[in-house]
């Protein structure tokens, strides 16, 4: 019974140490996937996170990290994976360029790894991520004018490219997560002109403010103008009927307050009087 522990345990001890010196196990990380492809049979397979043995020198495994990466484009060196001003070059439908700051976030289709593996294997960003990003993006931005480019289109632009990107990596087996176009630069003549053509556009809207006022102005002249000619209207009207009312103008005009007044030395005449003689 000894013999036959020592002889099962020398055995355990053989294969362990066989497994280890041949690689004959392979241990996958979470938010991985690994691809074997059997040399003999030219079959492939794909095996989860964890624990796995493989056929000393006929199983090829190759890792596939299926966790959600993000590549950037970008103006700053740091930023992106490659250093130094990496933003994407495009030309807008007038053909004025502009300069694109992009980042994609994405990840291989767990479920089509064996196809993503056969088509394009491991150098899938670079075959498919980046060219994609850059055709797509100027493909997009060629589609309109430098104003739209410019002005409130920037959001139906990034999901414009992110509908068509999400497309062209569905066909390579990679799934898109999310488009962010980060910053849209234009040429400095062109950023110039915006500034001038927006202190224009200030001018115009004061210039207008200007003209409005004075037309307002104009309207409350003429409106008062027609108010004082009716008012003069009525009060001829009035005159006419009673001539009496020009003598208590003129009495009003003189002093508010008085109540009385001496025409030609003797006759001493009141308010009162004047609205006694009106009846």
């Amino acid at each position: 019974m000894k013999n036959y522990l020592r002889i099962g345990s020398f055995t355990v001890i053989i294969i362990l140490l066989a497994m280890f010196f041949f690689k004959a196990y392979i241990i996958i990380d979470p938010g991985e996937r690994a691809v074997v492809f059997n040399k003999i049979s030219g079959n492939l397979r794909v095996l989860d996170e964890g624990f796995h043995i493989l056929k000393p020198f006929v199983d090829k495994p190759t890792i596939y990290d299926v966790k959600i990466k993000t590549y950037t484009m970008s103006k700053t060196k740091w930023e992106g994976e490659v250093k130094g001003d990496d933003s994407l070059k495009a030309l807008t439908k007038e053909g004025l360029v502009v300069y694109l700051d992009i980042s994609v976030r994405f990840h291989p289709d767990p479920e089509k790894l064996i196809y993503l593996h056969k088509k394009i294997g491991k150098a899938y960003i670079n075959k498919v991520v980046r060219p994609q990003v850059r055709s797509i993006s100027r493909l997009t931005i060629s589609e309109y004018s430098v104003e739209e480019v410019y002005s409130g289109k920037r959001e139906y632009i990034q999901n414009t490219i992110e509908e068509n990107l999400r497309k062209r990596f569905s066909e390579n087996y990679i799934i898109l997560d999310e488009v962010l176009l980060r910053d849209v630069r234009f040429t400095p003549e062109f950023e110039k002109a915006i500034e001038k053509k927006q202190i224009a556009q200030q001018e115009a809207q004061r210039m207008k403010y200007v003209l409005e006022k004075e037309g307002m102005e104009k309207k409350r002249k003429i409106i008062e103008a027609q108010g004082e000619a009716e008012a003069l209207k009525l009060k001829g009207e009035a005159l006419a009927k009673n001539p009496e009312l020009i003598r208590y103008e003129y009495i009003k005009r003189l002093a508010p307050t008085i109540q009385t007044i001496i025409t030609d030395g003797r006759t001493i005449l009141s308010l009162g009087d004047i609205f006694k003689s009106k009846k």
